[in-house]
This record gives C-alpha cells, sequence and structure tokens, in this order.
C-alpha cells in the first residue's frame, strides 16, 4: 500500500513582538498567518469503515488544528514570558485581551516547532506529521519537516 500526504490549509490573525531584536519587529504588531499541515499515511483498506480510502477526514484533521492552534492563536497576542513584555502581557490581560505566554521567542521558527509538537501529539497512531508551513507574510515563511527532527 502506498503513503500519502494530505493537506490541510488554516489561517488565523496573531500578534507578537521579539523582545530584545534590532529591527521593527521588537513593536508589537501582527500578521495574518497561513498554516498548511501535511500528514502522511496510507488510505484506510477496510470497506466496512465509513472512511473507507481516506488517509484521515480532512474534518478529523481540521479539528485537531482548529482546537490546538487556530482556536488558541487567532487574534491574540503572543509574548516570551521570560522577558520584561510581562509587564505588558499583564496589562493587556487586565484590559480584557487574549495573550498568550510561550517559553520561546514568538518566531515564526519558534512557533512552527511548538505547532508541531501540539499536532503530533493527537493524530491517530497510524498517522504521521510530515511537514508544517507557517507563512507569515507573502514572502517569509518558516517550515518543519519530520524528516530533519528524526
Amino acid at each position: 500500500m502506498s503513503n500519502i500526504r494530505i493537506t490541510k490549509q488554516f489561517s488565523f490573525e496573531t500578534g507578537h513582538a521579539l523582545y530584545g531584536y534590532d529591527g521593527k519587529c521588537r513593536n508589537v504588531h501582527g500578521h495574518s498567518y497561513k498554516l498548511s499541515v501535511t500528514v502522511i499515511g496510507q488510505p484506510i483498506t477496510d470497506n466496512d469503515n465509513v472512511k473507507f480510502g481516506m488517509v484521515i477526514d480532512f474534518g478529523d484533521l481540521k479539528k485537531i488544528v482548529k482546537s490546538e492552534i487556530v482556536d488558541v492563536f487567532d487574534h491574540a497576542t503572543v509574548f516570551n514570558k521570560n522577558t520584561p513584555h510581562i509587564e505588558l502581557a499583564k496589562e493587556l490581560k487586565d484590559r480584557g485581551h487574549h495573550v498568550i505566554l510561550v517559553e520561546y521567542q514568538p518566531t515564526s521558527e519558534n512557533m512552527v516547532i511548538d505547532f508541531a509538537e501540539k499536532i503530533k501529539k493527537h493524530l491517530p497512531s497510524h498517522i504521521n506529521l510530515h511537514s508544517l508551513k507557517l507563512q507569515e507574510t507573502e514572502t517569509s515563511f518558516a517550515e518543519w519537516y519530520a524528516s530533519d527532527n528524526a
């Protein structure tokens, strides 16, 4: 049986700031992120299975990514909690803003690593995460591949 890759795309709006950075991104700003999630597996061969012929139901993959990534990060502001941005985060939270504090500098590179770990935990055992592509702008993106991280 052949391995097949299935990709689902998502989009969400997230703000962030890069503490200590020497460019404009040290300021709070946002992006219209596009996330492509690719999994790999073999299509189901059991004729009695309602998902016969599928590697994974796109709807099932959507539920995982929405609950772990999109619904959490959409219209949130992300800060590294190990920086003085913690004070800004507290002020925003106190004013009713959706703030996420992470253990890392919230670059696309680090976010895609975080997203990969979150998604992998919820995939069925016969499905593997193949790759993620997190597009920050029309011309800039970070990619994560399982083969690079084995």
